[in-house]
């Protein structure tokens, strides 16, 4: 199992809630500061946050992401 997180910017009030509703994400919270929310994401392979990030960047008013892997 892969964890990771992906901060989120964008100035779209309801973000973390549609952030929860990609399969991989297993939470979504709103945030304050540089970013706007936060999805925590559990996956099997790496390659699959990648495939995660990239439905993010899809959403509509989503500005910019950026990806934190878990390191063990």
């Amino acid at each position: 199992m892969v964890k990771a997180i992906i901060l989120v910017k964008s100035p779209k009030k309801l973000i973390a809630v549609k952030l929860r509703k990609l399969t991989k994400v297993s939470n979504s919270f709103p945030t304050s500061g540089q970013f706007d929310a936060v999805a925590i994401i559990d996956v099997q392979e790496l390659i699959e946050i990648k495939e995660v990030a990239n439905q993010i960047q899809k959403i509509s008013g989503v500005e910019r992401t950026e990806t934190m892997v878990e390191v063990q």
